[in-house]
């Protein structure tokens, strides 16, 4: 009966032993094993096996967290008192300097945010760290990526979330901008009216320029056509005059045939409103020839009979 009461404590010992000597790590965890208060070794996710009574077992979350920092005043470079907070993104790298080198982390990093928070803020002036946030981002990254590599921790990324100056500063910021949109707005419209006016001018003085080409074109042709006719009338009066005077010698003409011509053209010669007749110089002997021609008849008819008394 003994034999069996011992096997039996034996056995329930044996499960508690086996229960206490076997740790099942997640996989976003890591194991710290401390014998007799002093850090042995790290397990990694699954089962692991320690000494029980002797070894004790810390779980650090491997994961990335999100620290959310308080809202803090922070006067800026000039004198602005702005209200800004901001969020880490961080994650443990090595739990064995983030178990032992400090003893709250999370806090740490928090406070760590806060005083370079006013530190590089207070390097920047107001219009300045209303538009760098990324600026502002990069340079507390570095920073706390910096102060928390000795803990263990990787500082992956911050965020600022808001920066609120006071009342009186942001209606300030809205007259200031309306002002300046307005500004804007009266540049844009009195640069849409001068290009305006300089379009127009351009478009008449490229109308006036065609204008004058177009006249000048006209010009010319009309003098080129003018230029044309004359030279064909002169042509033609050439031609008429060569065709007359080839005529004229062909037909061998006499004296009297000279002189009753010039006798048909005498009307013509006085036919002007000139008071005084220029004869040609072969006139006299025109006339001569028509003094003999009429003596000349006349020698031919009879004497006038006398008349009765």
């Amino acid at each position: 009966m003994e034999a069996y009461v011992f096997v039996g404590v034996v056995v329930v010992l044996a499960f508690i032993l086996g229960g206490m000597s076997i740790r099942i790590i997640r996989p976003y965890e890591k194991g710290l094993v401390e014998r007799l208060g002093r850090y042995q070794r790290t397990l990694d996710s699954g089962l692991n096996l320690v000494m029980p009574f002797f070894d004790m077992v810390l779980t650090v979350d491997m994961r990335e967290v999100v620290l959310d920092v308080p809202p803090q005043t922070v006067i800026t470079k000039d004198n602005v008192n702005v209200e800004v907070d901001c969020i880490i993104y961080c994650q443990v790298t090595d739990p064995v300097r983030a178990r032992y080198e400090i003893s709250n982390y999370i806090m740490a990093a928090t406070k760590l945010a806060q005083t370079n928070l006013r530190n590089v803020l207070g390097e920047m002036e107001l219009d300045q760290s209303l538009t760098s946030r990324d600026t502002i981002n990069t340079q507390l990254r570095t920073v706390l990526d910096s102060a928390t590599d000795k803990w263990g921790i990787k500082v992956n990324r911050v965020e600022i979330q808001r920066i609120d100056p006071p009342v009186d500063i942001t209606e300030a910021m809205s007259r200031q901008m309306k002002a300046e949109r307005d500004k804007r707005a009266i540049i844009l419209e009195a640069e849409g009216s001068r290009q305006s006016s300089i379009v127009r001018a351009e478009g008449f003085k490229q109308a006036a320029i065609l204008e004058a080409e177009g006249y000048s074109q006209a010009v010319r042709t009309k003098a080129d056509a003018e230029k044309y006719r004359q030279v064909a009338v002169a042509e033609g009066e050439a031609q008429a005059i060569s065709n007359v005077f080839n005529a004229i010698h062909s037909g061998k003409p006499d004296k009297e045939l000279i002189t009753l011509k010039y006798l048909e053209m005498l009307p013509k010669f006085a036919n002007g409103t000139a008071n005084k007749i220029f004869m040609p110089y072969e006139a006299s002997g025109i006339l001569s020839a028509l003094s003999a021609m009429v003596e000349g008849i006349r020698g031919d008819k009879p004497p006038e009979k006398p008349k009765a008394q």
